[in-house]
């Protein structure tokens, strides 16, 4: 299988969806927005979105399965997966603000081979795959050269249905205020773990993630020289929720951090 091939194939099936809400965005109003639970929405610009994007990649890989935010078709045993998140970001979009991405990874087994993370309003695209460089619109990209928490920038996103770590999240957010260059949340974590992979943060963290969100920027960040896991350290971090990622120089302090305040 010719992995290059495939994922510079689902570059431009990305970019066209983009440039489909892209357009949308300039006519969208928060009345066509539906609320699927607490602070969490949908509107049908993701389900149209994720529409595309499937049928675009089931012509590209016949006979794979999808793993899809918004449930336009169901998973299935089939060795090739899709995971795939058509609008992340979906709050800042229907507030008309950036970023907000479109993120595609392909899963062989239990294993990513491939990720695009689409970054919609500046026109970004960052892509691996399997034993390639990472990219940022055709050019080679790297994690960042910081090598302690103190000259680091740190990226989070807020919980918006599991309250249950609000606490603990609050004290570490409080520790990086005091000893980091600071902390940002942009609310699209496609875009955050894709912005640790071309060195604009250091560090990312965050609990109450799905593998549509982390799946695709995970392959990008390893090829670029960083590294991922859970707050334990472990490799459970596509679909147990809980996500770290840094350039691989902090990665030791900025887990024992994370795990310091919130390892349950």
């Amino acid at each position: 299988m010719d992995l290059e091939k495939i994922c510079l194939e689902v570059c431009e099936l990305a970019k066209e969806t983009g440039s489909f809400i892209r357009n949308e965005a300039r006519k969208f109003s928060t009345d066509m927005v539906e609320v699927k639970g607490s602070n969490n929405f949908v509107s049908y610009v993701d389900k149209t979105s994720e529409k595309k994007i499937i049928e675009g990649l089931s012509k590209l890989l016949p006979g794979s399965g999808f793993i899809a935010e918004e449930e336009t078709t169901k998973e299935s045993e089939a060795v090739f997966q899709w995971i795939i998140d058509p609008l992340d970001g979906t709050t800042n979009f229907i507030h008309g603000l950036p970023p907000y991405a479109i993120s595609i990874a392909l899963m062989e087994g239990k294993d990513i081979v491939l990720g695009v993370v689409y970054e919609i309003f500046a026109s970004e695209c960052f892509y691996a795959w399997k034993d390639s460089k990472a990219y940022l619109n055709g050019k080679e990209i790297q994690v960042s050269k910081s090598a302690k928490i103190s000259d680091s920038l740190i990226a989070t996103g807020f919980p918006y249905y599991d309250y249950s770590l609000v606490k603990p999240f609050l004290d570490s957010l409080n520790y990086f205020f005091v000893n980091s260059h600071g902390v940002r949340r942009i609310g699209s974590a496609a875009t955050d773990i894709a912005y640790v992979a071309c060195g604009r943060f250091d560090a990312f963290y965050e609990y109450g993630l799905h593998a549509w969100d982390v799946a695709a920027g995970s392959i990008i960040l390893k090829q670029a020289g960083g590294k991922v896991s859970d707050f334990k350290g472990g490799e459970n971090c596509i679909f147990g929720s809980e996500y770290i990622a840094s350039n691989s120089n902090i990665y030791s302090e900025f887990l024992e951090i994370v795990n310091k305040f919130l390892s349950r």
